[in-house]
């Protein structure tokens, strides 16, 4: 008996597609979204970062997913430097298109980056959206239980409280199925695929890990960062901290 996963994948089949809202002349819709209008927090130019250099093959085949963090905390050029390597910009073509460090379906991108910074050096611990095409943080309300919080709706993964950031990448889906219809569903979750990758091998290069997360309560993340619109939420989380020392 086919189950809602099948259903999902049949009716996105292109024969079960009709015309999209970019076909129809439907407005395109804004390339970046603002969650809130907060405090704004500069970020360190990613192109004048001196990072640690790492071979992308070594890269690669240091590549796991890294569950225990030393009590380090990044700084904000670290910060910055895995926030570009994620989402960040590197041509925009105004009320068009964005071109970044990562793939997406039609350049359409549909992830806005929140971060939740527990241990990052000029940073207050909080909640913080990325705002890519500026290139910086804006402060986002943050509940004074935020890590007790953020750890159940993890389901209890302690990585997410002992870490040094967890990052949750939030879909803007009307960006995706303006041009693709329903199927659109299907490449943004392929998108944050992309996304998630860049991270960890981005990682590497400071000495850092991550894990990804898939495992979380939907509802309880999309309350924690206030989402209210059904066409926007939680696609993907991953916990980044410090490696321990070796040797």
């Amino acid at each position: 008996m086919a189950g809602i996963g099948l259903e999902f994948m049949e009716k996105t089949r292109y024969r079960h597609l009709g015309p999209s809202d970019q076909q129809q002349g439907v407005e395109q819709p804004p390339l970046q979204i603002a969650l809130v209008e907060g405090p704004a927090v500069a970020l360190p130019d990613p192109a004048a970062i001196e990072i640690g250099r790492i071979d992308l093959r070594e890269a690669i085949e240091r590549r796991r997913s890294l569950r225990a963090y030393d009590a380090r905390a990044f700084s904000l050029e670290e910060l910055s430097f895995l926030l570009w390597s994620t989402q960040g910009v590197r041509e925009s073509v105004p009320d068009r298109a964005t071109f970044r460090t990562v793939p997406s379906a039609g350049a359409r991108h549909p992830f806005e980056t929140v971060v939740f910074a527990r241990r990052v050096d000029g940073l207050n611990e909080g909640l913080y959206q990325y705002r890519a095409i500026e290139h910086r943080l804006i402060e986002l309300p943050t509940p004074s239980d935020v890590g007790d919080r953020m750890t159940a709706a993890c389901l209890g993964q302690e990585i997410v409280r002992t870490n040094a950031v967890t990052f949750l990448w939030i879909a803007d889906s009307v960006r995706m199925t303006w041009r693709y219809g329903e199927r659109g569903f299907r490449y943004l979750h392929l998108d944050a695929g992309h996304v998630c990758q860049n991270l960890y091998l981005a990682a590497e290069a400071i000495g850092a890990g991550a894990c990804a997360i898939g495992a979380f309560d939907d509802d309880e993340v999309n309350g924690l960062v206030g989402l209210d619109r059904p066409d926007r939420f939680a696609v993907y989380l991953a916990a980044v901290g410090k490696r321990a020392a070796e040797g």
